[in-house]
């Protein structure tokens, strides 16, 4: 989702886009053969299967941390900076007020550690150059998601169970990936920013949204909580992360999520299935 939008935004410069078949983020000859003669690495790449990673935690780790360190160091090779997409997974979700970046570290998750050593490798080996953003709940056109998958059950369900109990701001790939490149182009420090659309609301409430932006009847979506999708990788119950990053690098903040989500589905990057 994020690479496909990421290329959409970036039409019209010199870009090249790999996918998983094209480069091995986890050899560093190839990565420093793929990162030569470029000014910007945009690392969209990641292990995500979070459930799966509580078993396979070192395949996670290649692709998360080590593949993260692999291009920090191509990166600062070439003299490029690393943009280095990164997880709201890196927190606990204990907090009850949004995470700064500034905050500490502590994932619950092998997904999380994964991630959170990627954040720690890259800034160790290009502290100058690379830029944390950590991002939550996307969604998107271009790739399976959460607000897709309440869409498609709308369809062959009278009613959907969605959880109340965690917290977050669902993020449109879109916007995400415009404010990426807002950052790559501007003058701001390296250091960790979070990319996440402003706001905030449960997956209740998001999924509620998506059904009123889609013009469905927001009452058929029933509240539930956690203890009702017990699943191997434990989920932050807090994912709000705080925006005081780009307000200090003299950037704006990204929008808040309703906004995105009207604009995502009257573009048609959130659509109803069709009938």
């Amino acid at each position: 989702m994020l690479g496909t939008d990421l290329q959409t935004v970036l039409a019209g410069q010199d870009v090249t886009a790999l996918g998983r078949s094209d480069l091995d983020v986890t050899d560093l000859d190839a990565v420093r053969s793929a990162v030569a003669g470029h000014d910007v690495v945009i690392n969209a790449a990641a292990y995500t299967k979070v459930d799966d990673a509580e078993s396979d935690e070192d395949a996670a780790f290649a692709v998360n941390a080590t593949g993260a360190k692999n291009l920090a160091i191509a990166a600062r090779e070439a003299g490029a900076k690393l943009i280095q997409v990164s997880t709201d997974y890196v927190f606990d979700g204990a907090a009850t007020s949004p995470y700064a970046e500034t905050a500490p570290r502590a994932p619950i998750s092998a997904y999380g550690r994964t991630k959170a050593a990627g954040e720690e490798l890259a800034t160790a080996e290009h502290p100058e150059g690379t830029y944390i953003v950590r991002t939550a709940w996307l969604y998107g056109q271009h790739g399976p998601n959460f607000a897709a998958t309440m869409l498609r059950l709308a369809g062959s369900h009278p009613t959907v169970s969605v959880v109340v109990d965690q917290l977050g701001q669902p993020t449109w790939t879109a916007d995400l990936a415009r404010q990426i490149v807002l950052l790559a182009e501007s003058d701001a420090p390296a250091g960790a920013y979070h990319g996440t659309n402003s706001g905030q609301g449960s997956w209740f409430d998001f999924t509620q949204a998506i059904f009123s932006e889609a013009g469905l009847d927001p009452e058929r979506v029933l509240p539930t909580d956690s203890t009702a999708f017990v699943r191997p990788a434990p989920r932050p119950s807090y994912s709000v992360l705080g925006h005081d990053a780009w307000a200090a690098a003299g950037l704006p903040e990204m929008r808040d999520w309703r906004e995105a989500l009207a604009d995502a589905v009257a573009s048609g990057a959130v659509a109803k299935p069709a009938a």
